[in-house]
């Protein structure tokens, strides 16, 4: 299959690019510019590295032209500034969207997979755990724009025959996240702790979510990729809760050392606990989590100090 995948050069697009190659994909990667591929990528490995802009109709078009299906990962947002400048959320994310979406209608790609945010679409739970059919009432314009860009997916399944599957991820970590925007409490937590610094944290510690290992999150992807059944939205998560607290705890232990910590007044836009329910995605897509918490530090932490040295 001919995939193209728009922010394959990210954390999670690097994983889901890593994860289909083992099945002999044909890849292309739609990146801005200046983003270098994540690693030098095999002979055998077919991948071409395209730059643009996803505001561009010409570059966006020419880069879905011949595609057998799209993966749709990019996000110019984090959940807790996007409050700030909504607009501007709305504008490079929604819009840009609809640009995809326009493109693989007018060139004939059949398939997109889109990454949502399962972690603000939902809000404040109202039971737990979160299943697909949770109300969804989103408190950052983050999760609304998430949630605007899976209704124009699921309209355009309607209306033109595209099959649009959404992949509701929990808390993504694992190695090559960025943890200089501050996002993601395991790779934020573990780069304190590997700098001798102390971890903060937003609360008393006891906001509660449920961490899922970014290789589970690829299988998942390959997984929607050769789904056909009838279902669209699904929960990706390691299906159990974790508080801040007890984050650290598990650092402590991998590590082997106290970690300082630092606790500051929470935030308005937590949820105090967020853990999805992921047997839709266990019966449909025959897709299950692999790595726990504690073994998935233990491989973070390793790529981490590898990084370090290299």
């Amino acid at each position: 299959m001919k995939i193209g995948i728009f922010g394959g050069g990210g954390f999670i697009g690097s994983a889901i690019v890593d994860r289909l190659l083992m099945d002999g994909h044909e890849l292309k990667v739609f990146e801005r510019p200046r983003v270098e591929p994540f690693r030098r990528f095999l002979e055998a490995e077919r991948v071409e590295w395209i730059v643009g802009d996803l505001m561009s109709a010409y570059d966006v078009g020419n880069f879905v032209d011949g595609l057998d299906a799209v993966i749709h990962l990019v996000s110019t947002t984090l959940p807790k500034s996007s409050n700030d400048d909504p607009i501007y959320d709305v504008q490079t994310n929604l819009i840009a969207s609809l640009q995809i979406l326009n493109a693989i209608r007018s060139r004939g790609v059949g398939k997109i997979l889109f990454i949502s945010s399962g972690g603000t679409v939902y809000g404040r739970p109202v039971y737990l755990p979160i299943d697909e059919a949770h109300p969804t009432e989103p408190l950052v314009s983050y999760g609304i724009t998430k949630l605007a860009i899976e209704k124009y997916l699921l309209l355009y399944q309607r209306q033109h025959g595209i099959k649009a599957t959404v992949l509701r991820v929990a808390n993504p970590y694992g190695a090559r996240q960025r943890v200089e925007t501050a996002q993601g409490a395991v790779g934020v937590f573990l780069s304190r702790v590997v700098q001798g610094l102390p971890v903060d944290i937003w609360g008393d510690g006891s906001v509660v979510r449920d961490y899922i290992y970014v290789g589970d999150v690829a299988e998942a992807f390959a997984r929607a990729l050769d789904y056909d059944g009838t279902e669209s939205v699904f929960n990706i998560s390691f299906g159990a809760g974790t508080s801040l607290n007890e984050l650290v705890g598990l650092i402590e232990n991998v590590h082997g050392r106290k970690v300082d910590r630092h606790y500051s007044p929470g935030r308005l836009f937590d949820v105090p606990s967020s853990i999805l329910d992921n047997s839709l995605a266990r019966r449909e897509l025959g897709w299950q989590p692999t790595v726990d918490l504690l073994g998935g530090i233990r491989i973070t932490l390793s790529h981490m100090l590898q990084a370090q040295q290299a």
